[in-house]
Order: structure tokens, then sequence, then C-alpha cells
């Protein structure tokens, strides 16, 4: 893929690296050979934190890259004397839970923008990647083996998209031309698509030549060559290998579902292909995947809206820029000396000024304070809820007297706006977000499962380095608008009460367990499933997220691809208040804010025409009656009910829970498969 944006970053990829070695793809290329193998692809920063993170798989043009382990940019981090980070506190502590108190950074992508198209300027920054799959198939003679046994070529400086690789002295499929004859061309190979992984998340090539041999080796040959033949349609599914020496065929066919499970290797090799290092102690049977299967990898993060700081989150912040900054033992060495200190940390582009020497002998405090011990760090995230990430910022919205004291420092700028006469009554507040600044953050990811699909353990999550414990990890920085509502809690509560009651709540319950229960995560057994359920609250709000943001596309200027939610439901705790509010929002990591589209449908005449628009579209669907009645029944496990593609589901980029716990019945009266009464929340769309 070509760079289309000075945002987009280049993606190098390290070539036939050994396993064991450290990969520097930018340093790979051969001398005196005019070649341009480092750049073979870009990638916008919001791709790379939810797509094709470390350990996913990203197709390009001619060939497939895997983006590598933290432990492999740590080179092309080097080449820059001072390296930025993300500094915010409230989601370092969140990272530091999840994979250890040695994280001390959020790192942006290494990259730099351009002054000019012809400039090169950030061309030694990039993200590492490696070839994956290795094992490639010929498209002129199916010609099946590793990477080694085809030619690379990448010589066109501005056009990293034409990088492929070739199978030279290609036969082709004529039977009647004798292998040595003349005229043989060179034909692209593209990767072959089966793969193998487990549930502890390894990932590992199929192994072609077991599978075609039935587990043994061939009898004609040490090394033969294997060929990939399409099936003709009628005669099988899939692909069939063939063995060119001894002749012996078979389908791929076979290895799909529970019983080619059992035909497959019983054992994983516990391999992590990012990181270029195997686990010797998984326990795990492998099961067939294809590359481009959507269970292949989810990334697991974590994101916070940034809120106007108190005096003491400051000071905090303040502890954590001393440690990313001047480092650990450079605080150890000097932490005595204060004048010391604050001349360091000055060099470093800290603001000191306004700093007191008292402030500054408490955050040297805070970063010498020894770490909790593991078993408190474990005992907290076992009770921790991604909740607790949404509290303060609905608590901020809840105190608009604090709106017309705020400072842009943050980047949050909110306006409380008038409710319109004609506007829903069960409506209770409208916040105009003129400016905001949200930061992602990376964990790790998952294979087969999705991480808060079960939200079990954080052993699922897939390392990132070859240690397992990262100092720093992947983050993004996005700005951008937005509009937030809020519904009346009371009316929310009672008609919360009423939902509980019925037998359509009660279907989805048992469809939630019922899908739990089939989860590949062996950990998953460890989880009651009632405590992942969503309480109907959000289902309400999700669903209203859904159909405001097909309405608000329509009028703001934004694609819904580039609209996205941010739910605040949730029932009351001893810890935290109810809440049941939603944020619907655009941010960009390539600009310091947007145009203002969403924003002004926050005026009171315009949102009182979009929500009656969207209420009465959501009132009927293409789909309808099927759609309006689905409710899942035994042995059904899908987890929405009257949505789908045509009223209701969203595209991955706007939605937080994988167009799951949906259902327009919970917003407006329709009609049921049995005839029961379903109180939606605003009642009938003839009412509106």
């Amino acid at each position: 893929m070509t760079d289309t944006a000075a945002t987009e970053m280049e993606v190098p990829a390290g070539m036939l690296h050994d396993a064991t070695d450290v990969l520097d793809p930018l340093a790979d290329a051969e001398e005196g050979v005019v070649k341009n193998r480092a750049k073979v692809g870009s990638a916008r920063p919001s791709s790379l934190l939810y797509t094709y993170g470390p350990g996913a798989i990203m197709d390009l043009p001619g060939f497939s890259v895997m983006p590598a382990g933290l432990d492999d940019w740590v080179p092309i981090w080097k080449r820059r004397e001072h390296i930025p980070s993300i500094l915010e506190p409230r989601l370092v502590n969140v990272v530091r839970l999840h994979l250890g108190p040695q994280v001390d950074a959020l790192r942006p992508y290494p990259w730099q923008p351009k002054q000019g198209a012809m400039s090169k300027e950030g061309a030694d920054l990039g993200i590492p990647a490696r070839v994956f799959p290795q094992w490639f198939r010929c498209t002129g003679c199916d010609y099946l083996g590793p990477l080694p046994r085809f030619s690379y070529t990448n010589t066109h400086p501005f056009r990293p998209d034409l990088a492929q690789f070739t199978h030279k002295s290609c036969p082709g499929r004529s039977r009647s031309k004798p292998v040595g004859a003349a005229g043989k061309r060179e034909s692209p190979a593209v990767p072959a698509q089966h793969l193998l992984t487990c549930t502890n998340g390894h990932l590992d090539e199929f192994p072609y030549m077991l599978w075609v041999h039935r587990g043994g080796k061939c009898a004609k040959a040490e090394l033969p060559d294997l060929k990939m033949r399409d099936a003709n349609v009628g005669r099988s599914v899939g692909s069939v290998i063939a063995c060119a020496s001894c002749g012996a065929t078979r389908g791929m066919a076979e290895a799909q579902g529970s019983i080619g499970r059992d035909k497959l290797p019983q054992k994983c090799r516990g391999r992590h292909p990012h990181l270029g290092a195997f686990d010797s102690d998984c326990g795990a049977r492998p099961a067939l995947i294809m590359m481009g299967a959507s269970n292949l990898w989810f990334a697991s993060t974590q994101s916070i809206i940034v809120m106007p700081r108190t005096e003491a989150e400051e000071k905090k912040a303040l502890a954590d820029r001393l440690r990313v900054e001047l480092g650990l033992d450079q605080v150890k060495q000097f932490g005595d000396q204060v004048a010391v200190i604050r001349a360091l940390a000055s060099a470093k582009g800290i603001e000191m000024s306004d700093v007191t020497d008292e402030d500054l002998v408490t955050a040297i405090a805070d970063v010498l304070a020894p770490a909790g011990s593991e078993e408190d760090r474990q005992e907290k995230l076992a009770a921790w809820d991604p909740v607790e990430l949404l509290v303060p910022e609905w608590r901020y919205l809840q105190k608009p007297a604090l709106f017309p004291q705020q400072t842009n420092s943050s980047g949050l700028m909110v306006t409380e706006m008038q409710r319109g006469p004609k506007l829903n009554p069960k409506i209770s507040r409208v916040v105009a977000v003129n400016q905001m600044k949200k930061v992602n953050a990376v964990l790790g990811f998952t294979r087969l499962d999705e991480m808060d699909r079960v939200n079990d353990l954080a052993s699922r999550l897939v390392k990132l380095t070859r240690n397992g414990k990262p100092t720093w990890v992947p983050a993004t920085e996005d700005r951008g608008e937005g509009i937030f509502l809020q519904l009346d809690l009371e009316a929310v509560a009672q008609w919360e009460s009423a939902i509980r009651e019925t037998s359509l709540w009660m279907a989805h319950q048992a469809a939630h367990k019922r899908n739990f229960r089939r989860r590949f995560s062996e950990t998953a057994k460890q989880v009651d499933p009632d405590k992942r359920l969503p309480a109907p609250r959000y289902w309400l709000l999700h669903t209203l997220s859904h159909v405001l943001i097909r309405a608000m596309a329509m009028e703001c200027g934004y694609g819904a691809a580039s609209l996205s939610e941010r739910i605040y439901g949730w029932t009351a705790t001893p810890q935290r208040e109810a809440a049941a509010g939603l944020l619907i929002c655009t941010t960009a990591s390539d600009s310091e804010g947007t145009l203002g589209g969403l924003v002004a449908l926050s005026e009171p005449t315009r949102l009182e025409g979009l929500m009656v628009s969207a209420l009465r579209r959501a009132a009927r669907c293409s789909s309808d009656p099927v759609c309006a009645t689905r409710t899942p029944s035994d042995p059904e496990d899908f987890l929405h009910g009257a949505a789908c593609h045509c009223c209701s589901f969203a595209s991955e980029t706007s939605c937080e829970k994988a167009n799951r716990f949906l259902d327009r019945r919970f917003l407006l009266d329709l009609p049921t498969a049995t005839g029961e009464s379903v109180p939606g929340f605003f009642g009938r769309v003839d009412d509106l």
C-alpha cells in the first residue's frame, strides 16, 4: 500500500532473519545492490492499534507481514536522542496493573512527518515486521514451498506496493513442456493461507509436508516438491496438497472442524512469530485457522478521555514525567540533590518554574517508592473492572459548574446545551464536546477469543516482548469532538426493573450463558457469565447509540465509520453511582481537532429533529418481521435481538462491543414473536 497521508507510518519488513536475531529491517539491504528492501507498506496509527498491531497479519499487495514485538522496536527508537512519550498517569496506572510496575511510559509509533513529498525526514523510522506466513504458493505452477525458495524484488524507491516474491524459472502448468525446457518465466508467489493456532495465542505455519504424507516422510525423496492445487467445484472443498515425488495427495478440507482437529498435531509448538521465539510449556492442541480469519488477532486496548487534572493529579503527573524523562537510575543517583534534579528536568523540557522544592521532593519520593508486591497487584487485577476508567469522565460531566473553568491544557472543552422544548423528555441533558483528547494504549492481544469476550485472566494476553515484561507500550493520542447525551436516571431505573421480568431478557441471559460456555478459552470456565452480561440499560444505550450514529452520519459531514461511541451504562454499586449516558465522537490522530460538524448537531432545533428521525428509522427494518421478532433460543447463542446490518449494526471502527448487545425492542414498542408486551424505553413510535 502506498503512503497517502502524512500521518501514515512506514512498515519496514525484515527479510529472512534468523529467529534468534534482533530484527533491524532497515539495515538488511545488501551493499552495492540498488534495492529498497526496507519499506514495504504503510498504515495509520489507528489501524496499527486496533487491526494490525504486533502479532497480527497485515496484507500487502504482494505478500503479508507481521509487525514484530517491542524488543525489535528498540533499535528503531535508538536512532533518536529523545524518545517521545505520551504522559497520562490515569492510563499508565491501568497498564501497570495489567502488565506490571516496570511499565513507565506510553510511546507513540516511531514516525516523523515529512516537510515535502520528496524529503527524507523520518526515513529511518518505522515499525519492524517479519514476512509471515513464510510458505508461498506460485501462481504460475502451483509450487508450494518455504520463503528461501522464492526471490524478493523491490527496486522502486517510491513504490513499496510493488514489492513481491516471485518463483524464478516457473515451468507453468503445461504438462507437455519438459521441466528443463526453455521459455520458463518468473511468476508471482502468494502466501499459503493455512495456519495453526491455539488458545494460548501461539501461531505457526501449517505442516504441509507432514500433512500430505500423513505424519510420515516421502518414500522417494528427502525434501520433495509440493503442489497446492485448487479443487474443482463439485469434487471437494478447498485446496489439495500433492507431493511431486511420490504422488501422495491430501485435501485441506480434512483438517477442518472438530474431526479434522484430531488429524492435526496434538501438541502446539508454542511459536510466537512476532517475537521470533518459542514457548516450551504450551500444552494446548492446535487448530486450523485461515490467514484472513477474523478471530486470528484481537487487540486488547484501554482508552481514556483526558480530563482536567486536580492539584494532586498534577503532582502525580510530575513524578511520572521524571520517571520517563530522567529514568529511575538517574533519579536514584541524584535524588538527594533537588537542584540537580531540577536542572536535569529543565534540560529535558519539563516546565519547572511553578514547581516548588517541596513538590519536587514529593515527586522524587514517589518515583523511588518501592512497588507493591506481585500478590497485591494480582488481587487488584482480579477485582478490576474496565468501567473504572469511565467513572471519572462520567463524574466530570455531571458537574456543569466546572465547565466554564476549563482550560485547554487537558484538551477537553465542553459546553452545557439547552434542551429543546420538543426533545424527548427522557433525554435529560445534552453536552457539546467542542474539543477532546483521547489516549489509547495497547496491553497485548489474544487469538481465537476476544479478551473482553470473557474478561477473565491477564494470562490470556499474548506477550509483546520476549521476557513478557515490557517497560513501555505503544499508544496513540487522538483529538476530536462529540456529543454527550444523558438519559433520565429515574426513568431508566424504572424501565430496567420492568424489562428484567420479561421473557425477552431471560432469553438474552440464556443465550449469553450458551455463548460463554462455547468459547475457546479454557479460563472462561472460571468466570460467572452473569457477571459479564451488561445490564439492560447498556443494551438500551448501545442500541440508541447505533441508530444515532446512522442518523448523524447523514448530516454531520463525517462517514458513519468515522464516528465512535463511548457508553456510560452501569447500575449503582457501593463504589460508584449509577450511570446512563452515551458519547458519540469523532477523533483522529493526524489533526489538532475536527471541523465542528458533529458538535453543530447538539443545537436544540437540530437535535430535536435528529432524535425523532433516528427513532422512527429504528422502528422499521427492511428485514422485518424477521429482524423485529428475532429472539435467541436453544441452541442459538447470538448476542443480539432485533438488530441487523440493515437497521442497527455499525462498522467495527464505531462499535465498542463488536455489534453485540443490541435490541431495537429496548428502544421502542415493537411486535414480538410470542406476542409478549416488551416495554420500549421511548414507547410507541407514533407517540414520538
